[in-house]
């Protein structure tokens, strides 16, 4: 089995005359908890847009487990394994979480909607939603609709959802943005409860929260890689530290 569980090759993306992606590879190691990082515009959601099949890249190749999923529908790369979340949160907020977490996991395992029915007769779906709710710190709040939460369960109930969807390949995309400073802590200890044998990738600008989580960064500029490397190699190098570190946190979105 390939160390690799997710690559892309030579990835290109033009809008019209502006090339929004240029030559990008990058290779996801199994277990991984790999980073992407960059100044405004660098072009990380662009990236990660590619990635999971919301844009069609203009060249490249992009692979899942070794398989060529250039031009796979979102939704079936999802079937395959590679769930995201948003920067903006994607929720049912007339639904509780015990209610979001349920259906989520009834159609994980063939269910359909079903899942009223489900959490009163299928004993195993209740079960693993519960078992989210604990790990998520959701327990408590687990019958109040999703609009009454706080911002930061709010965010901890969307990775709830992704983790819900039995992800081999998970792409975090700014965890704690807009998340109040008090309710940081839980996200960053979840995120770093994650299963090892969910590979991550995190696109994020809080720099505590990337240096406590990766193993593995890679730093895009202007749409193409500038670097790549471990933490330490990533903090010590003076080009990323001239073009990003360097630049405070307000020029670390994008």
């Amino acid at each position: 089995m390939s160390d690799v569980v997710l690559s892309c090759q030579n990835l290109v993306k033009k809008f019209g005359g502006i090339t929004a992606t240029g030559n990008v590879s990058l290779q996801l190691a199994r277990g991984a908890r790999h980073a992407l990082i960059g100044p405004n515009g660098a072009g990380k959601t662009t990236l990660i847009n590619l990635l999971t099949g919301v844009l069609p890249p203009t060249e490249g190749r992009i692979t899942l487990e070794g398989e060529d999923i250039t031009r796979l529908a979102p939704h079936l790369r999802v079937r395959r394994g590679m769930v995201r979340t948003f920067q903006i949160n994607q929720l049912f907020l007339s639904m509780t979480p015990l209610q979001t977490l349920a259906l989520v996991v009834s159609q994980q395992r063939g269910l359909g909607g079903r899942f009223w029915s489900a959490l009163g007769r299928d004993r195993a779906v209740a079960e693993r939603a519960e078992q989210l709710l604990a790990h998520f710190h959701l327990a408590e709040v687990m019958d109040v609709p999703t609009e009454y939460l706080a911002y930061g369960k709010r965010r901890l109930l969307e990775i709830a959802i992704a983790l819900a969807c039995e992800p081999r390949v998970l792409l975090l995309d700014e965890p704690v943005a807009g998340v109040p400073a008090g309710e940081r802590e839980e996200i960053l200890q979840t995120v770093a409860e994650l299963p090892s044998d969910v590979s991550v990738l995190l696109i994020e600008h809080d720099m505590d929260l990337v240096f406590s989580f990766a193993n593995r960064m890679t730093v895009l500029v202007n749409g193409t890689v500038l670097t790549e490397g471990s933490p330490e190699e990533i903090a010590a190098d003076p080009r990323v530290k001239e073009v990003y570190l360097g630049h405070g946190e307000e020029a670390a979105h994008g």
